[in-house]
């Protein structure tokens, strides 16, 4: 009679599975817990807030719930940095395919970012431009379009961003440029704040020279395409 045999242990393959297994499950937690936790709770700071505070460079931060910022800084926000803001997932492709093609004929750009992408960096990343923070921005941006919402990341983006020299955010910068609180900036006003949103450092919301008085003409009047077109309809 021939005896039963014992079970076979498992293989050293799938031994060696389980701890990468386990490294990939690690290396996630600390993505999805941050993105969960900014879900609900303000941002403290930023990485570049911490820098250029360290830098003497001035650190004016503070928090307000979007229903505390005016909606026409919302509408100027879309109008001036994603038009597609509430139509898209995260990755606006045409904006993209446009700036690669400006990009190829020399012109000047700025790029093809969303605003979630743009919140995706700000709050999760270091400053600076390469491939690996290309790639996690990437990761990031997915994260927080299906964990937050296109409402919450409006919230962030406009709490977070560099709106002056050590100025971050809509109620800091309301106070430094018009000496008011951000739910009542009037709609030149939040034109001129987004205005100046690809250099902050650079430019004046306040008393703007002619290039800032020209951008912001051009944003209010699209901010009203914005409103009456319904393209902010996710937030407001």
């Amino acid at each position: 009679m021939s005896e039963t045999q014992p079970p076979v242990p498992p293989g050293p393959r799938r031994r060696k599975g389980r701890p990468i297994l386990t490294a990939l499950v690690v290396l996630a937690l600390p993505p999805f817990g941050a993105v969960l936790i900014h879900r609900f709770v303000p941002v403290p700071y930023t990485l570049l807030m911490i820098r250029e505070g360290l830098a003497g460079n001035g650190l004016d931060y503070r928090w307000k719930p979007l229903r505390d910022i005016s909606p026409n800084l919302v509408a100027s926000a879309i109008a001036a940095e994603d038009a597609r803001f509430c139509s898209h997932g995260g990755f606006d492709f045409e904006a993209i395919e446009k700036a690669l093609k400006d990009n190829e004929q020399g012109r000047r750009i700025r790029g093809g970012s969303t605003i979630s992408q743009q919140t995706a960096k700000n709050v999760f990343l270091w400053p600076g431009r390469d491939w690996v923070r290309k790639g996690l921005e990437a990761g990031y941006t997915v994260l927080i379009e299906t964990g937050w919402g296109k409402r919450r990341i409006m919230e962030v983006y406009l709490n977070v961003a560099e709106m002056g020299p050590g100025v971050y955010g809509a109620e800091a910068a309301a106070r430094h440029w018009f000496g008011k609180s951000a739910a009542d900036l009037t709609p030149r006003e939040a034109a001129r704040l987004a205005a100046i949103l690809p250099s902050p450092r650079r430019y004046d919301a306040g008393t703007p020279g002619p290039y800032v008085r020209r951008r912001a003409s051009r944003i209010q009047a699209s901010a009203r395409v914005v409103r009456n077109e319904g393209l902010a309809a996710c937030v407001l």
